[in-house]
């Protein structure tokens, strides 16, 4: 199940840059994840993360819009050809 949360953070995304949000990875079962690399506690897995492209807008672009609507929480990192977004409760930056 993904989180309402997540949902409205991705659409607050695509309203303010007005153009498609392609997700690459969202929700992921256990062993997905695994398969995938991910981090054993990845929000992946609960359902609170979504790596994301815009077309025409960086990575770095996208965390800088969504810093200003998570700054003190969530996690918000940056990869060569996508954003990971996700509502933890706590706050994580990072570069992939």
């Amino acid at each position: 199940t993904v989180d309402v949360d997540t949902l409205a953070l991705l659409e607050a995304v695509r309203e303010h840059f007005g153009r498609p949000v392609t997700i690459t990875s969202a929700c992921r079962c256990s062993s997905h994840n695994a398969a995938v690399g991910g981090a054993k506690n990845s929000q992946h897995v609960y359902g609170r993360a979504a790596d994301i492209k815009i077309p025409g807008v960086s990575p770095i672009e996208v965390s800088w819009f969504a810093e200003t609507l998570i700054p003190d929480s969530g996690g918000i990192g940056v990869y060569e050809s996508f954003c990971h977004l996700d509502t933890r409760t706590n706050k994580a930056r990072w570069n992939g």
